[in-house]
């Protein structure tokens, strides 16, 4: 079995972010199901990135959801260039 960094984690749920519905934002119970990932985790996680400024909270009437911000959008690009380049080494990232 392959077990998650906490890097890959991030880079899952800014992922499942940018692929929801960008304006209305994506719900905690969709990041908790898609990311796989315990809640009590996921609420740490999301104030980090929060507080970094790649993901965005928006207070909605159903509850607070998430969308990536374009600094997050940034992240995910610039990970996705050095995992590629990893790769070429023969390194899994």
């Amino acid at each position: 079995m392959v077990y998650r960094n906490s890097l890959r984690i991030v880079v899952d749920i800014l992922t499942i972010a940018r692929d929801s519905d960008s304006e209305k934002g994506v719900g905690i119970t969709t990041l908790l199901r898609k990311g796989n990932i315990s809640y009590s985790r996921l609420s740490r996680l999301l104030k980090d990135l929060v507080k970094c400024g790649l993901i965005e909270e928006i207070n909605a009437e159903r509850g607070t959801r998430y969308r990536i911000s374009d600094q997050g959008r940034q992240f995910l690009i610039a990970y996705s260039r050095f995992e590629e380049f990893a790769q070429s080494f023969g390194l899994r990232l």
